[in-house]
């Protein structure tokens, strides 16, 4: 009979890089309640204190860690304090990442290419390599990758994103390839759209009108009727970072409210 309790995160030590705000601050809430310690990471301190404050209040343990995760110093010395603070890592959570900035593939600049690739991919791809060696010595654990559904289907004006996105994805399955042996799991989950600071910012300069009605016009197209939250992801990272999902490496779980069926759902049947 399946155990419900390795769902449990009691006593797991993770990361959550982009830990501050929108999807990272929901899974490092999430993975506290679960009993997880929690260290938290991104470039701006004020948004990880206010993380960690919120952690704390409910009983949990969280260290907040300014870093500047495009740079390997930056990598190394987040890396080091983590170690320094719980002793071990057992989860690491890869959410932190450039924004999608909008420019047709005729338009972008190569300082947009070096931005986004360096940390939606350099740096997620050398801190998974730096908290693998620690977890290569405890004996194992797990490392969640946060794509988009923009790496299955290109979105115009963010093409550099979108490629990034889908290079997390290959990311996952090379890492997930090559550490099973040493019983390190490497997943992704890709979300679609959800509410965040990122998303938001789309309408930021819209009258209130007018951002009512883009984000009613985005609701529409997505099959669920809705926009997700961040709370919409934790559940899925849980799975990933807990003993549930010890047989599964190299897969991802979508979670865009059917917006990349929608095509399908739209179109009229045909009999096979």
């Amino acid at each position: 009979m399946f155990d419900l309790s390795k769902f449990s995160l009691e006593g797991k030590c993770a990361i959550v890089t982009g830990g501050g705000r929108g999807i990272g601050k929901a899974i490092a809430l999430g993975f506290a309640h679960a009993g997880a310690k929690v260290v938290i990471t991104s470039r701006k301190i004020e948004e990880l204190e206010a993380t960690a404050s919120q952690i704390r209040a409910f009983g949990g343990q969280a260290v907040p860690i300014q870093a500047h995760l495009g740079k390997m110093a930056g990598i190394q010395q987040m890396v080091d304090s983590a170690v320094e603070a719980f002793g071990r890592i057992d989860i690491l959570v890869n959410n932190a990442g450039a924004s999608p900035a909008m420019a047709s593939v005729l338009e972008s600049q190569e300082r947009l290419w070096d931005t986004i690739m360096n940390l939606n991919m350099k740096g997620l791809y050398f801190i998974s390599q730096a908290v693998s060696r620690i977890m290569k010595q405890h004996g194992g654990g797990k490392i969640i990758n946060i794509s988009s559904i923009d790496g299955f289907h290109p979105e115009r004006t963010v093409s550099i994103y979108s490629i990034s996105k889908a290079g997390v994805r290959m990311i996952t399955k090379a890492f997930a390839a090559e550490l099973a042996e040493f019983n390190i799991q490497v997943n992704t989950i890709a979300p679609g759209p959800v509410h965040s600071k990122m998303m938001d910012s789309h309408w930021i300069n819209l009258t209130p009108e007018a951002a009512q009605k883009a984000k009613a016009e985005t609701e529409a197209l997505m099959p669920m009727g809705r926009i997700g939250d961040p709370d919409d992801i934790v559940g899925a990272a849980v799975y990933f970072a807990s003993d549930a999902s010890n047989y599964a490496t190299g897969t991802e779980i979508v979670i865009d409210g059917a917006l990349l069926l929608a095509p399908l759902l739209n179109a009229p049947g045909v009999p096979i």
